[in-house]
């Protein structure tokens, strides 16, 4: 049974969270469609370009995001702490960058003359326009509306381009986010559209690969091992998670389990996963795994802050996740 989305988020368990959105139709979102030789491969570059435009415009951070043939993924971080530090005129300005606003935010921007009950109008109006901006159900809703008019208009149809709903994933600790990411960044590699991660192309892996800075002015930052007075990003470093993910892709293999390396990367140690569990996480995230990821406690915990009369998953985050 379905949970409305509210009831699947909870920012004081986790601000991190994995989306996949899919093709409801049988005409590709990209790649070539072999049935009729007609090539959607451009459209590959439409859902990169809108999901780190919405980068810049959400208090949503983007951790890792691959787009596939008829999907893609994407990891979210909600930054409560950016969203609470605009002030009234930094909602209005990032909230116009989507949409034309409201006649009294257009006239505030213009002259800035209101009257103290329109001005506490408009205040209750931008209240719920930082609520939409950290809101990952609003940032999906926009990058699929998006493409889906794109391709619409291509194809000279109407109706439906994605799936009513996306799927999410909370991941609520360390080891299920780096896991996660590494399983989105690793998507080109087994579906064998590329092979190796610098070759992945629109994909978060390469983005990273490819800046010669710490991090990407687009991409949540990795900011090196957990310390005082840490500043915000993803608390390991960059070459270590790069590390990771090309010492994954390298031995996963279609048809055999794939020989464990004596030397497994030292960002594994600091998760407690050992070789063969980081494979089977890496390689079968997403049927495996359900609407909560990480260790059981964590499961345990965001199920009762929520309200949830089952722990779902729980079976599989104690068997792989400590």
């Amino acid at each position: 049974m379905l949970k409305p989305r509210y009831s699947q988020v909870s920012l004081a368990d986790t601000p991190y969270y994995h989306c996949v959105s899919r093709c409801v139709r049988r005409a590709f979102l990209c790649g070539t469609d072999h049935s009729s030789g007609q090539c959607y491969e451009h459209r590959r570059q439409w859902v990169e370009d809108k999901i780190l435009e919405l980068s810049n415009v959400f208090a949503l951070d983007v951790c890792s995001y691959a787009v596939m043939s008829n999907h893609y993924h994407i990891v979210l971080h909600v930054n409560q702490h950016t969203a609470d530090s605009w002030c009234m005129d930094d909602v209005i300005n990032q909230w116009h960058m989507l949409f034309s606003g409201h006649v009294l935010s257009q006239r505030y921007l213009k002259d800035g003359c209101l009257s103290k009950t329109e001005l506490a109008t408009l205040k209750e109006i931008t209240d719920l326009w930082r609520k939409r901006l950290m809101n990952i159900s609003w940032f999906m809703r926009v990058l699929n509306e998006t493409i889906a008019r794109l391709a619409n208009e291509e194809d000279s149809c109407s109706g439906r381009f994605w799936e009513g709903r996306f799927k999410s994933q909370a991941l609520l600790d360390e080891a299920a986010l780096l896991a996660r990411m590494v399983y989105v960044d690793l998507n080109p590699i087994r579906a064998c559209l590329a092979k190796t991660a610098e070759k992945s192309d629109h994909t978060s892996i390469q983005q990273r690969i490819q800046v010669t800075r710490q991090s990407s002015t687009h991409l949540f930052p990795f900011v090196g091992n957990p310390r005082k007075k840490m500043p915000q990003g993803i608390p390991f470093t960059r070459n270590d998670y790069i590390e990771l993910v090309d010492w994954t892709g390298r031995i996963i293999r279609s048809d055999k389990r794939g020989a464990i390396p004596e030397h497994l990367p030292p960002i594994l140690n600091r998760l407690n996963q050992d070789g063969e569990n980081w494979l089977y996480i890496t390689q079968n995230f997403e049927s495996r795994f359900k609407r909560f990821v990480g260790a059981a406690h964590k499961l345990k915990q965001v199920c009762e802050s929520l309200g949830y009369q089952r722990c779902v998953g729980l079976r599989a985050c104690a068997d792989y996740f400590t």
